[in-house]
């Protein structure tokens, strides 16, 4: 027996002007081109992403609303497509008439008329701009904190970052030899000592002042710290408010950071102390000159640093 499909359908009638309003309500931008590569039907999302209205998509090819090296990249997918028909799916670009250019996917496959022949193209568009620049952001922070990262475990210093509960985001090598063999051991079996309990880690007056700079969210705290016969320089500081905290320590104990130090610290002094200074040294006695020799060359730093400004 011979049915007639269309009287299982009495409901839905053979009427152009139905599909339209069916592709009009779609979301999704979606266009049909022919063999020609010209289009002949297209939806209300795809006349607004394309800035363009249906009478000026309608009866023009790719090159007509891209410019020729977008063109050029469409005419010779659809080839493709055409070639061995099917479905396809690439990324690509698409430019707007303001000139701005989007990030696209497009999804596409070939209509057969009754007989099987191919009679064109029916594509669907996906705006990823959004999508691709988070992607983008992303990767640049990836590769911002491998750098970051590679630049702290090149650094003497001790460094120790950690979150808001107080665990070890990342620290070096640095900071493990500051605090004893038992963190220079557990520093090599977890690099990084990624995880590890801060409090596990460091005294308690270091403890404190790290959570202090958490829950403040103050910009810094520094204190010089007696710490296993060492003189220790903490500068705690705010990486990210009330979430991320991170350490510089130095041991001052060693020669040369002491002078370091003692240079940066005098060069905070203000210019109108220097001669107040210079006459404490005169009246130390027996012990002057080598003082004020001492201090002489710390004012000739500063003096010297003033003119690099």
């Amino acid at each position: 027996m011979i049915y007639d499909e269309k009287s299982f359908r009495p409901d839905m009638p053979d009427s152009p002007e139905l599909y339209q309003k069916i592709i009009d309500a779609l979301p999704i931008p979606i266009f049909f081109r022919d063999i020609n590569g010209i289009y002949r039907s297209t939806n209300k999302a795809h006349e607004i992403f394309s800035g363009r209205n249906r009478e000026q998509i309608t009866g023009k090819t790719v090159f007509d609303v891209q410019p020729p090296e977008i063109a050029e990249i469409y005419a010779l997918r659809d080839q493709e497509l055409f070639d061995s028909p099917g479905n396809q799916v690439y990324e690509t670009k698409f430019r707007q008439p303001d000139g701005s250019l989007h990030d696209v996917v497009f999804n596409k496959a070939v209509i057969r008329d009754d007989a099987g022949n191919v009679m064109g193209i029916v594509g669907s568009i996906f705006d990823i701009t959004d999508r691709k620049k988070a992607e983008r952001k992303l990767e640049k922070a990836k590769e911002g904190t491998v750098i970051a990262s590679a630049m702290l475990h090149k650094i003497k210093a001790g460094i120790i970052i950690v979150d808001n509960e107080l665990k070890v985001l990342d620290s070096n090598q640095g900071f493990a030899r500051l605090f004893g063999e038992e963190t220079e051991e557990l520093y090599e079996t977890i690099p990084g000592l990624t995880g590890a309990d801060l409090k596990e880690l460091v005294p308690e007056v270091v403890y404190k002042m790290f959570a202090s700079i958490m829950a403040s969210g103050e910009n810094m705290l520094e204190r010089d710290l007696k710490i296993q016969n060492k003189l220790l320089h903490v500068s705690v500081v705010t990486i990210y408010k009330n979430r991320v905290v991170g350490a510089l320590i130095r041991d001052m104990s060693a020669p040369s950071l002491v002078r370091e130090e003692i240079i940066s610290r005098a060069q905070r002094v203000n210019k109108q102390n220097l001669e107040t200074v210079q006459k404490i040294a005169f009246l130390l006695g027996e012990n002057a000159s080598l003082t004020e020799e001492l201090l002489n060359s710390i004012i000739e730093s500063y003096k010297y640093g003033e003119d690099e400004k």
